[in-house]
């Protein structure tokens, strides 16, 4: 039988607090690097200088630890839970609230959730966070934040397309999800996209995709050229850089693919904005 390993409750809500605070205030280095490369090839002069904007911005936002966005975003949490793990002194879930409530709190963070959809009265502490947990073997816990902005997450749509309607049916889609979405989402944007399962799995698909690091390719070569042609094909829309023309509307399209069943054909497209902010930890074995 294998050996167990004891992670605490106050542990996981401790680093939780951290990711929430690293994540608004540090963009990743893939994230920089696309922002860099993207100032680099862009010919449109406006949007160059909002490229140079928006690396000043992550630049001043890392020097003096202060959110990159006024809107710090609904706390999404990615877990993937070792199945020899034990949560010690507590409840998973209940740390990962905990962790936000304090991070948001000790960071000065933006507190954007409601308690209720319809009468809109805000938690306070920008709980709950929205947690998606996966079971994995070994004895580690992997937790991944990210902090969702409204404005992105407001231009995400999910198709029930037919099995008729193919691979161009589907690029068309997410294609055509970009060209509405316009400025709102503040590109440049990161696309995800799931293909596959049912109606709610394509989603989680959609957003789990914007996980990938920024200029990862695929590992299966049909997904790969799937992800380059939507890129392109975005790119050629000349929305631009904040909605104001130029050559990169996209840093990146993510696709993750699933069996489905043979009489339909789900498509999600989760948006993501240029303030791409996720970061992880490893806890355990």
């Amino acid at each position: 039988m294998a050996t167990r390993t004891r992670i605490s409750a106050s542990e996981i809500a401790e680093k939780i607090s951290y990711l929430c605070m690293d994540a608004n205030f540090n963009l990743n280095e893939d994230v920089l690097d696309a922002l860099r490369d993207s100032y680099e090839a862009e010919g449109s002069p406006v949007a160059k200088e909002v490229f140079a904007e928006l690396l000043e911005n992550a630049k001043i936002a890392r020097e003096c630890q202060m959110p990159l966005c006024q809107d710090t975003g609904v706390a999404v949490v990615f877990v993937e839970l070792g199945e020899h793990v034990e949560i010690a002194d507590g409840h998973l879930c209940d740390a990962i609230h905990e962790g936000v409530r304090k991070g948001y709190k000790e960071g000065f963070l933006r507190k954007s959730i409601v308690k209720d959809p319809i009468n809109r009265i805000n938690t306070g502490d920008n709980t709950p966070a929205i947690i998606y947990t996966e079971i994995i073997p070994g004895s580690r816990v992997k937790i991944t934040f990210m902090a969702k902005g409204g404005g992105c997450e407001n231009m995400s749509r999910i198709a029930m397309l037919t099995p008729a309607d193919g691979r161009e049916g589907i690029i068309n889609f997410v294609v055509e999800t970009v060209k509405i979405a316009k400025a709102n989402p503040c590109p440049p944007i990161i696309v995800g996209v799931g293909i596959g399962g049912t109606f709610d799995y394509a989603a989680y698909l959609a957003k789990k995709s914007l996980l990938k690091s920024l200029g990862s390719k695929h590992v299966n070569s049909d997904t790969a050229a799937l992800e380059q042609e939507m890129l392109e094909r975005i790119n050629n829309l000349g929305i631009g850089a904040q909605g104001l023309g130029g050559w990169i509307t996209a840093l990146s399209v993510h696709v993750e693919r699933y069996p489905c069943h043979i009489a339909s054909l789900p498509v999600a497209v989760n948006i993501e904005c240029h303030a791409h902010r996720v970061k992880t930890v490893v806890l355990g074995v």
